[in-house]
C-alpha cells in the first residue's frame, strides 16, 4: 500500500493562524474472518487546515471497509475548497489468508465510526463557511479597485509599528560593536600621549642645549660665566633660566636705566624744559586701504609745534612702536632736525598689558618734563606730568597742536619751577586743551577790563602773557 500523503504548507499555514492542531484518528481497513488490517491513512492538510480555523480538534473517524467474511470495505474523507464529502466504498476482495477476522462486536463499532464521520463532515462544513466569511471582504475590496490603497495603509503601518519597536529596543550588536571602538579610541589616544610626551621632552632637551651652553666671541672661544664651577647638567639649567629670565625683564622693563644721556653743559645750549610726545594719534595718523596699504596722515600744526617749541623744549618723541615702524616716519616729520632723541617700544615699562613711559628713567629733571600721549595709562606711574589729548581721527579740521603749542609756550614762557603744578589743573579734564581755551577766554576778557581801567588811570599796564600765567599758577596753588 502507499504511504500516507504529507499535509500541504498552506494547510499548515491555516492551522499556524488559530494555533491549533487537528488531530486525526489513523484510518483502520478491516476484514471479516479472512480479511487484513490495512496500514493508517492520515486525513488530507485541507481538510486539517480548515478544522484548524474554527479552533476545533476533530477527531476523524476510520474510515472502515468492511465484507462479511470476504468483503472489504474502504472509507476516505475528502476535502476541497469548495465542497467536504464523506464517502465510503465498498469493494470486493478476495479473502486474504493470515488476516485476523473482526471479532463479535464490529457492527457496533462500524455505527460509532459513522457518527464520527458524520460528525467530521458537518465541522468540514463550519470550516468551509468561515473560510468564505474571510475571504469575502478581500473579493469586495478587489472589485471596487480600492484593494491597492487600503493593503499599502495596513503595510505601512506595519512597517511604522516595526521601526518605532526596533528603535526602542536596544540593539545588542550596537553594543558588541562599541566596545572594541571604545578600546580602539582609547588605544589611539595613549599612542598619541606618548608621542607628545617623546615631543615634549625631546623640546626641553634641545631648548636646555642650546640656551644652556656657554656664549662664545667672534673667534668661538667660549666666554666664562658664573656657572662654570657646577656640574654639566646644573650649568645648561642654570644658563637656560638666566637666559629666560633676562629676556623677560627686557620686554618688562626699559632697556636702560637711564634712556637718555645726561644734559648738555655750556658752551652747548640745553633747553630748560623736556617735552616727551607721542607719534601715532597725537601726531600721525594711521589708515589702511586696499590700493595703498598703510600711510600715516600728518596732523595740522605739526610744523608749528616744532618750529616754536624747539628753543624751549628738548623734544623727545617717546612712542610704543617699534623703531622699525616708527624710525622712517620720524625721519619725514621732521626733516630739519628739531627732535633730539628717539624712544621705542624696548624703552617703556610693561605693565596690566600697557606700555607705561617712566619718566624717573629719561636722566632727567622730573619737575621740567611734560608728557602728552592720548592715553592716560602711558603716564600713570607719573599722573601730574601728563596732559592726555584727545585721540586724533584723521579731521584736517583738527586744531589742537595749535591750542597744544599755546599751552606749553605759555609754561615756558612763564619760567614755572615745577610744570606738575601747573598740569595737575587739567589731570581730571577730559579734554584739557578745551579747559585751557576756556580758561585763557576768560583771562583775556579780565586783562581787557583791567587795560580800560587803566586807560583811565588807575593802574599801570601789566603784561598780559604774566597776568595769565599768574592765574594759572594760582588756580594750582589753591588747589
Amino acid at each position: 500500500m502507499g504511504g500516507a500523503p504529507r499535509a500541504s504548507g498552506w494547510a499548515r499555514g491555516m492551522m499556524g493562524i488559530v494555533g491549533t492542531s487537528s488531530q486525526s484518528a489513523p484510518t483502520a481497513v478491516h476484514a471479516g474472518k479472512t480479511g487484513r488490517r490495512r496500514s493508517p491513512r492520515p486525513a488530507s492538510g485541507m481538510a486539517r487546515g480548515m478544522m484548524g480555523i474554527v479552533g476545533t480538534s476533530s477527531q476523524s473517524a476510520s474510515s472502515a471497509g468492511h465484507t462479511g467474511r470476504c468483503g472489504e470495505w474502504d472509507g476516505t474523507l475528502h476535502c476541497t475548497l469548495g465542497s467536504a464529502a464523506l464517502s465510503a466504498n465498498q469493494r470486493s476482495a478476495r479473502c486474504m489468508p493470515g488476516n485476523a477476522a473482526l471479532p463479535p462486536s464490529e457492527p457496533g463499532r462500524c455505527g460509532k465510526m459513522a457518527a464520527a464521520a458524520a460528525a467530521a463532515s458537518r465541522g468540514a462544513r463550519i470550516a468551509l463557511a468561515a473560510y468564505r466569511a474571510l475571504a469575502a471582504p478581500t473579493r469586495s475590496i478587489s472589485s471596487t479597485g480600492t484593494g491597492p490603497t487600503a493593503t499599502e495603509a495596513v503595510l505601512q503601518e506595519r512597517l511604522r509599528q516595526q521601526q518605532s519597536g526596533s528603535a526602542a529596543r536596544p540593539d545588542p550588536g550596537a553594543g558588541e560593536e562599541e566596545e572594541p571602538r571604545k578600546q580602539r579610541v582609547a588605544a589611539v589616544r595613549r599612542v598619541a600621549l606618548r608621542v607628545a610626551g617623546l615631543l615634549g621632552a625631546g623640546t626641553g632637551l634641545t631648548i636646555i642645549y642650546i640656551f644652556g651652553s656657554n656664549a662664545v666671541d667672534e673667534h668661538g672661544a667660549k666666554i666664562p660665566d658664573e656657572f662654570d664651577g657646577d656640574p654639566v647638567g646644573i650649568q645648561q639649567l642654570r644658563r637656560t633660566y638666566k637666559y629666560f629670565k633676562d629676556y623677560r625683564q627686557m620686554i618688562i622693563e626699559p632697556t636702560s636705566a637711564k634712556l637718555l644721556p645726561d644734559p648738555l653743559r655750556e658752551p652747548y645750549y640745553q633747553p630748560p624744559y623736556t617735552l616727551v610726545i607721542e607719534l601715532t594719534d597725537v601726531l600721525l595718523h594711521p589708515e589702511w586701504s586696499l590700493i595703498t596699504g598703510w600711510r600715516f596722515k600728518k596732523r595740522p600744526g605739526i610744523d608749528s609745534l616744532l618750529q616754536q617749541l624747539a628753543p624751549l623744549y628738548e623734544i623727545v618723541i617717546f612712542t610704543s612702536e617699534t623703531g622699525m615702524t616708527a624710525f622712517p616716519l620720524i625721519d619725514s616729520i621732521d626733516p630739519h632736525g628739531f627732535i633730539s632723541y628717539r624712544l621705542f617700544r624696548d624703552a617703556t615699562r610693561y605693565m596690566d598689558g600697557h606700555h607705561v613711559k617712566d619718566i624717573s628713567c629719561l636722566n632727567r629733571d622730573p619737575a621740567k618734563v611734560v608728557v602728552v600721549d592720548c592715553r592716560k595709562e602711558a603716564f600713570c606711574l607719573q599722573p601730574y606730568n601728563g596732559l592726555a589729548l584727545q585721540r586724533w581721527d584723521g579731521s584736517s579740521d583738527d586744531r589742537a597742536l595749535y591750542d597744544l603749542t599755546a599751552l606749553l609756550k605759555t609754561i615756558a614762557l612763564s619760567g614755572v619751577e615745577d610744570v606738575r603744578s601747573v598740569l595737575e589743573n587739567y589731570a581730571l579734564e577730559e579734554d584739557p586743551l578745551a579747559a585751557f581755551k576756556r580758561r585763557r577766554s576768560q583771562l583775556e576778557e579780565e586783562e581787557q577790563q583791567r587795560m580800560a581801567e587803566m586807560a583811565q588811570g588807575k593802574k599801570p599796564p601789566g603784561l598780559f602773557l604774566g597776568a595769565l600765567a599768574g592765574r594759572l599758577w594760582a588756580r594750582s596753588k589753591q588747589q
